[in-house]
């Protein structure tokens, strides 16, 4: 069997990918907040006035534009940047409110919400690596594959909005829950420069953690200052973060990952 190299679906592993994933939940805790809470009051005095929970209605809308955009990802012929970082996007922003639902409205608790779903985020990978046999990024270049990938990084980017919540809850507050999650991130990058761990499994680590850390970064950004956060308006601060993830995607390479795929002599 002779080995020849495709492309991904998926980008390139890089730096520049890392900084944007990081910048995009970052702006899905913002984006998911200006929604629910700033336009639609859920942390207002009159919220539920309406009949309506502005935490389940944001997680409709952006979970309607994530269904959109995971569908146009899967049948697209190649990579293709701008489709790819608005889904990831949008899942960063649906998980913002899902968790915030969960976490809040249904009253599991942030410490329940992380644990069911982690729970969720290990099954989506296990059923996964059972059905195509790998879990890895760059042989994502199928529609089976990729709908395990967007279902896996749905759950993380709402797992990420939990853990998140609750470490800064926790005691911590939003400035040390950024830290804590940046530490954590560091030993992942110490792990793959120093030892010979499973990428797959460190990759997957480090996806997962740099969702708790936009979603401390952001909420660093628009809380009080009573809370702990600078007020930063969460309309401006969305805006901002969409024009420097715009400019970014702009600059830096954007690139298929590639992935070896068998094939006959």
């Amino acid at each position: 069997m002779a080995r020849i190299s495709t492309e991904a679906k998926v980008p390139a592993i890089t730096l520049g990918f890392w900084l944007i994933k990081i910048l995009a939940t970052t702006l899905g805790e913002t984006g998911g907040d200006t929604v629910s809470m700033t336009w639609l009051g859920e942390t207002t005095p009159d919220a539920g006035a309406a009949g309506l929970n502005g935490y389940l209605v944001g997680t409709l809308i952006f979970g309607a534009a994530l269904a959109l955009l995971v569908w146009l990802q899967i049948r697209a012929s190649r990579f293709a940047p701008w489709l790819y970082w608005a889904t990831i996007i949008a899942s960063t922003t649906a998980g913002t409110t899902l968790a915030d639902f969960a976490t809040r409205s249904l009253g599991i608790g942030y410490s329940g919400g992380s644990l069911l779903l982690l729970a969720c985020v290990l099954a989506s990978l296990l059923v996964w690596y059972r059905s195509l046999g790998t879990i890895a990024a760059d042989t994502v270049a199928t529609p089976a594959a990729e709908l395990y990938y967007w279902i896996t990084i749905t759950f993380s980017q709402t797992l990420g909005t939990a853990l998140g919540d609750w470490v800064a809850d926790a005691g911590a507050g939003y400035g040390g829950g950024a830290l804590v999650f940046s530490a954590a991130l560091g030993v992942v990058a110490l792990l793959v420069w120093f030892t010979s761990a499973s990428r797959v499994v460190l990759f997957w680590a480090a996806f997962i953690l740099t969702r708790p850390l936009g979603a401390t970064v952001g909420d660093f950004f628009d809380k009080p200052l009573a809370s702990g956060g600078l007020e930063i308006s969460r309309p401006l601060a969305t805006a901002l973060l969409t024009a420097l993830i715009a400019l970014l995607i702009l600059v830096l390479p954007q690139r298929a990952g590639r992935h070896p795929e068998a094939r006959a002599n």
